[in-house]
């Protein structure tokens, strides 16, 4: 399967903007403004697509009627942007066949992480994904879901562990916010008051020998998130 997503949005700075930001992370991007000009290209790409992004408000029709006309010839995962916060909007995308939904204004991380699980669940990003990631020494098994040192010596790690520092290492030297941390490791959004996830951090730099007063690996960006400040490489090889 392909890495090949149709996006339609009427905005042209959105629609560029998301285009940049995609294909920055390995995704092939065809882009339309309004309902015919999207219907134009899934035609003519329809079977090449693996996702497509549907604004609900457009010029000519809304992403509702768009996402009925794809489903009625196509299964492609479809995932729905809307500017209305109603819930009821994203109730009915879900019961038309889309496979998410997010509100704009959006956090473009977000829309990737959403993305990504999506092709997980399909299986896209495991037959594509690398296998170890490497830093300061360590060596992530993400098959067999282990973790050994520099003096290679086994790391154990818990489930929830596992997922953030492979979360981490695949989005090295980004700042992630707590909400997208909490929604890779637990499924859900994390509130103002609920320290679960730093917890969680504080577990993991431990296990890192990260110095949790001044730690270097795992940094925290106040008011915005966590980064992990490694360098990165990746095989399919240990």
């Amino acid at each position: 399967m392909s890495r090949k997503i149709l996006v339609v949005d009427d905005d042209q700075k959105t629609r560029t903007l998301l285009k940049t930001y995609l294909e920055k992370n390995q995704y092939e991007v065809y882009l339309a403004h309004d309902g015919a000009s999207f219907l134009a290209e899934f035609t003519r790409y329809q079977e090449e697509l693996s996702l497509v992004i549907l604004d609900v408000m457009l010029p000519d029709t809304d992403g509702f009627a768009l996402c009925q006309a794809v489903r009625r010839q196509s299964n492609v995962a479809i995932i729905m942007l809307t500017a209305n916060s109603d819930e009821t909007d994203r109730i009915v995308g879900l019961e038309l066949g889309a496979d998410d939904y997010i509100a704009k204004p959006y956090n473009p991380r977000e829309l990737l992480a959403r993305i990504k699980a999506i092709h997980r669940r399909s299986g896209l990003d495991n037959a594509i994904a690398p296998r170890y990631y490497h830093f300061l020494g360590f060596c992530l098994d993400t098959v067999e879901r282990s973790l050994v040192d520099p003096a290679g010596v086994n790391v154990v790690l818990t489930g929830l562990d596992f997922q953030l520092l492979k979360y981490f290492a695949e989005h090295s030297g980004q700042i992630l916010d707590r909400n997208i941390l909490a929604e890779q490791t637990r499924g859900r959004d994390v509130g103002p008051l609920d320290r679960s996830l730093d917890v969680q951090i504080s577990r993991l730099r431990q296990r890192l020998h990260d110095d949790g007063k001044q730690p270097e690996l795992i940094k925290t960006v106040r008011g915005a998130g966590y980064v992990f400040s490694a360098q990165v490489s990746t095989s399919h090889a240990p």
